[in-house]
């Protein structure tokens, strides 16, 4: 519902200074929904616990600074996204195990 609401705002109220900037709310708002959708699958994977936790964390990390930057227009708020990016790769990886 966060990531619908999100992205509704982005689409539809959200005006930057900078047009940029929507652009980085697009892509925290597209990783936000896809990576959501994913943790409806985590009850039936091997380790749920490992995979919803690092999908969380990086919809928390990556989405979240990703909206704040957009918010703020000031890309210097940006040192947690790749640390969320990371945690989806982790997510998906974990995967394998």
């Amino acid at each position: 519902m966060t990531a619908l609401a999100l992205g509704t705002y982005g689409a539809h109220i959200f005006k930057p200074k900078n047009p940029a900037y929507k652009d980085v709310w697009q892509t925290a708002s597209l990783y936000h929904l896809v990576h959501s959708a994913a943790l409806l699958a985590a009850p039936s994977v091997k380790h749920p616990n490992i995979f919803g936790g690092f999908l969380t964390a990086g919809i928390l990390a990556f989405s979240g600074t990703c909206y704040t930057v957009a918010l703020i227009e000031d890309k210097q708020y940006a040192t947690l996204a790749p640390f969320g990016g990371f945690a989806f790769i982790a997510g998906w990886a974990s995967l394998l195990f």
